[in-house]
């Protein structure tokens, strides 16, 4: 079975710290913290001063994992619970999630709600609703694959 550990301190220190970054780069640069465009405009940028803010968030998203291993002498855990299989499928349909959701979790959930897009509103139920389905499946169905 698999075991969820919940830690309110680092889940609400790390929300905090994600919801500092969104309003940053809404006040200062006017763009939406969506992590699957953050990416994509890193790979194909549409000039060199908007590849340069995302080059640094790429930066930052390798950093953290070191300056958490600096700190305390270990680097975090990782666990992925599932097949490796899994893991590409499980890439494979968020990427269309993303195209056809026109942007991901982040971008949706974070951002989306707090403007009040009703498409977010729609995206971010839906993928509460199929996570939900997911670890219920995995979880109950599949015996904790």
């Amino acid at each position: 079975m698999i075991e969820t550990t919940f830690t309110p301190v680092s889940a609400a220190l790390g929300g905090a710290m994600i919801g500092l970054a969104t309003v940053l780069l809404l006040a200062l640069r006017g763009n939406v913290f969506g992590a699957t465009g953050i990416l994509a405009g890193f790979l194909s940028p549409s000039s060199s001063s908007d590849w340069a803010w995302r080059a640094a968030l790429m930066a930052g998203l390798v950093c953290g994992p070191l300056a958490h291993f600096a700190l305390l002498g270990e680097m975090p855990p990782v666990e992925v619970p599932v097949a490796p299989w899994m893991v590409l499928v499980g890439g494979f349909l968020v990427g269309l999630g993303v195209t056809f959701g026109a942007g991901c979790t982040s971008g949706h959930g974070i951002c989306g709600l707090a403007r009040g897009a009703r498409r977010s509103i729609v995206a971010t139920a839906t993928f509460m609703l199929t996570t939900a389905l997911t670890v219920y499946a995995v979880r109950h169905v599949f015996g904790g694959l």
